[in-house]
């Protein structure tokens, strides 16, 4: 289903979302503002699907003000080492080729 979504679109799903999630912890647009540093307009905009260039910054700003920022690490998990990174306990090292 995302595949296929413009960027545009997820912002502004993630914007209702974001909406949802402040209205269930009794948030005001204003009390957000406050916290994140970021204006009511913007604020607004981004829940009502009028913008459509979010910064990551602002997003990230936004879930520590709504206490959701233990879900960053689901936007690019960490992922675990490859065991083909190792060769007789030592870590290998990727190799650029040269550029002639």
């Amino acid at each position: 289903m995302y595949a296929s979504m413009a960027p545009s679109e997820m912002i502004r799903i993630l914007g209702s979302r974001f909406r949802e999630y402040r209205m269930r912890k009794n948030m005001t647009q204003q009390e957000v503002s406050e916290q994140s540093a970021i204006s009511i307009p913007s604020i607004y905009k981004f829940e009502t699907g009028q913008t459509t260039d979010m910064s990551l910054a602002n997003l990230l700003k936004l879930m520590r003000a709504i206490g959701i920022e233990s879900n960053w690490d689901k936007l690019i998990p960490e992922l675990p080492e490859s065991p083909y990174m190792y060769h007789e306990n030592k870590k290998r090292q990727r190799v650029r080729k040269s550029k002639k």
